[in-house]
């Protein structure tokens, strides 16, 4: 990681706690919702997205092998238990994405950080709008699923941040009870090409940085899956409205510090 100055940990420390955080609480989130905040502190993508992106493939494994031990369980004692994960849509959708991902990948690392920064902070703000009007992506009909799947596929392999696309198409397409953990599944299998292209391409992993930086997300995870059970149960309404200003706040102070 480049030198950067105390303050500039503890705080790069505490945006992973958050990242954690949203990540276990929503089932995505944990790179649209955090990267704004780590550009603000150091402007270079290419330096936190493969920290995030084993970061993401660590937690989602975490996460689906408790589901399947939970349910193995639950058939020992000889209740039926229906899969958490919807494989029939993922099998799907899988193909439609592959290619852009690809392309999304190998873009990002031949942009400057100021483009990707550029990037990065206008679609965040474009999702940030979509929080605060209380209108989400949605899927209507079959052009839509397959531009937003060809779209987030692109965006995730530049910068880790289609998940509002790509949760939108399954949402209208996966159970609400098999919807978390579909995701999880979908953001590990996306995340491990874009790791893999990482190492073909020699992209410094930042592996070292990691023992660190785990601790601190895992502290977000375990907080996080508290707001998965609130928000299970509540309206969530309010919450997404608050994180869309202050990303839209964020991302505005990011776009000004890039143009000026």
């Amino acid at each position: 990681m480049a030198e950067l100055s105390t303050i500039q940990y503890a705080l790069i420390a505490l945006v992973f706690v958050w990242s954690g955080f949203v990540r276990s609480g929503l089932g995505f989130g944990g790179a649209v919702l955090s990267l704004p905040f780590l550009l603000l502190i150091h402007n270079d993508a290419l330096l936190f997205l493969p920290i995030i992106a084993l970061q993401l493939i660590f937690f989602s494994s975490l996460i689906l092998i408790h589901n399947h031990r939970a349910a193995v369980q639950q058939r020992k004692m000889g209740r039926e238990v229906e899969g958490a994960i919807d494989w029939v849509y993922l099998k799907k959708s899988l193909p439609v994405m592959i290619i852009p991902k690809l392309i999304g990948v190998f873009g990002l690392i031949a942009m400057p950080a100021n483009v990707m920064g550029l990037i990065i902070f206008s679609i965040v703000c474009v999702y940030a709008l979509s929080y605060i009007l209380d209108r989400p992506f949605k899927s209507k009909n079959r052009l839509m699923d397959g531009s937003f799947l060809v779209l987030g596929a692109y965006v995730s392999g530049t910068s880790l941040i289609g998940a509002p696309l790509l949760s939108a198409v399954f949402a209208s397409h996966v159970v609400k009870e098999k919807l978390r953990d579909t995701l999880f599944t979908l953001w590990f299998i996306l995340v491990w090409i874009k790791v893999a292209a990482f190492v073909y391409l020699d992209v410094d992993l930042h592996l070292l940085h990691q023992l660190w930086l785990l601790p601190c997300a895992g502290l977000g995870h375990i907080l996080g899956l508290k707001l998965h059970r609130r928000l299970q149960s509540a309206q969530s309404s309010s919450f997404y409205r608050f994180l869309g200003v202050v990303l839209l706040i964020t991302s505005a102070v990011g776009l000004m510090r890039i143009f000026l």
